[in-house]
């Protein structure tokens, strides 16, 4: 076995799913879905995983196993120019992680105050404010670096223990959530229609948003991954299996959640907060409710560690094939800049407070210069240069490879073509509308 392929098909599927399944299903789902709207949210997100979502994914994918490269170098095979969308992709992962780092250190910063003292830090704000934030952004970025280190098997491992391990801890945090009293409202927000003010135009735009940053597309991971996969693997099997996984995670952390937030009488539209500000208050209020407390911290602290080496994987890649730099240079190398490019948005609401940029601090901008820029961006180059200046068809027939027939291809092609680059736009203008109002309010 070569040593940066998958050894085999549950690995590569499993560590595909974890590098999906992170924040954005644990974090960010549940308090985007609880400000728009419920039940509403979720139909569209669906719909947007199908139409979009899926069709991204296996362009990324096949695009990977195609070429055999690192993102810039795929986008070079199919035009010299397109090589830009490779490295925005690259440069994306690199700056997500910078950021995407500092939550997973208020993760463990959480849990270990959780098995220390039983209970969660006095106050988040006062917390997220320290320069500690600091040494726990760099305790986790020093765990994917570690099983960097160990290359597509250290993937592979991890992702074997760790989502089967998720999905565990998840259906016993579950269990305990939907027995409290009033836990029915909460399931009743999820999945039962309402006539609910709350979902907006914008409410579909953040559907959108969020397919991608739940997917992780755009940001190099599926192609670099894809790299790695074998001619007889079946993508489009893959993909959806992966999609469905990464789905069921994001509803089970709302039913782990929401019935909570209902029993307790708390905002449900409360935002980021929601995970460090209200959860810990629940715990506290229920039976044995630090055991659940580590268990959940544990659950959020694995998916966001499977999804931290994927980001670390992408710049890592395209550094040891571009300067044919050894793995563990590159891996150091790269993991200690990402650390040094987050220490900013560690202290983005305490030392350097003061420092803002069209009214975001340092770790907004940094979320709102990738989000609405480098990933729209980079998605409407994929779909122009994939779509409209190679022949698409030759995607289509890598996906057919290991599926022996791809009968969707028509379709996906014209998805590619049209309406995924459609939904893009739709992303990008209601961003910068947001944008705009933040600037001016």
């Amino acid at each position: 076995m070569k040593n940066n392929q998958w050894s085999s098909r549950l690995g590569f599927v499993l560590a595909t799913a974890g590098a999906a399944i992170g924040l954005g299903n644990l974090w960010k789902f549940p308090y985007i879905m609880g400000r728009n709207g419920g039940f509403s949210f979720l139909i569209v997100y669906l719909l947007f995983i199908v139409i979009l979502g899926l069709p991204v994914m296996m362009l990324e994918m096949s695009l990977g196993r195609y070429s055999g490269k690192n993102p810039v170098e795929s986008y070079k095979k199919i035009n010299k120019k397109a090589g830009i969308v490779g490295f925005l992709g690259v440069f994306a992962a690199f700056v997500i992680l910078s950021y995407y780092s500092v939550i997973g250190g208020w993760i463990l910063k959480y849990l270990f105050s959780y098995v220390t003292t039983a209970n969660a830090p006095a106050d988040f704000a006062a917390f997220s404010a320290s320069n500690e934030t600091v040494f726990w952004h760099f305790l986790f970025m020093a765990s994917a670096v570690i099983i960097c280190l160990m290359g597509v098997k250290g993937i592979e491992k991890a992702s074997k223990f760790m989502m089967p391990a998720l999905f565990i801890l998840m259906i016993i945090i579950i269990v305990r959530t939907v027995t409290l009293p009033n836990a029915v409202e909460g399931l009743k927000f999820m999945f039962v229609p309402s006539d609910n003010s709350s979902f907006t135009f914008t409410s579909i735009s953040e559907a959108l948003g969020q397919v991608f940053y739940s997917l992780s597309l755009c940001m190099g991971i599926t192609i670099t991954y894809g790299s790695y996969l074998k001619k007889d693997e079946n993508i489009p099997k893959s993909c959806a299996q992966v999609a469905v996984m990464d789905t069921a995670i994001a509803v089970l952390a709302g039913i782990a959640i929401f019935p909570a937030v209902f029993s307790f009488g708390l905002d449900v539209q409360q935002g980021p907060g929601l995970i460090f500000g209200t959860l810990p208050k629940i715990f506290s209020e229920i039976g044995g409710g630090f055991i659940f407390a580590i268990a959940f911290f544990i659950l959020v602290f694995f998916a966001a560690v499977t999804s931290a080496i994927a980001l670390l994987e992408v710049p890592v890649s395209y550094v040891t094939q571009k300067w044919n730099i050894g793995r563990k240079k590159a891996v150091l190398g790269v993991g200690f800049a990402i650390f040094l490019l987050g220490v900013p948005s560690c202290l983005a609401t305490g030392a350097l407070s003061g420092f803002t940029v069209a009214g975001y601090n340092f770790f907004d901008l940094m979320s709102v210069f990738t989000d609405n820029i480098l990933l729209p961006l980079s998605g409407l180059l994929m779909c122009w240069f994939v779509g409209w200046r190679w022949e698409p068809k030759i995607l289509a027939n890598e996906m057919a490879l290991g599926a022996k027939k791809f009968k969707l291809a028509k379709v996906w092609v014209f998805t590619i073509k049209y309406i995924t680059p459609i939904l893009i736009l739709v992303v990008t203008i209601s961003g910068f509308v947001n944008i705009y109002n933040t600037v001016t309010a």
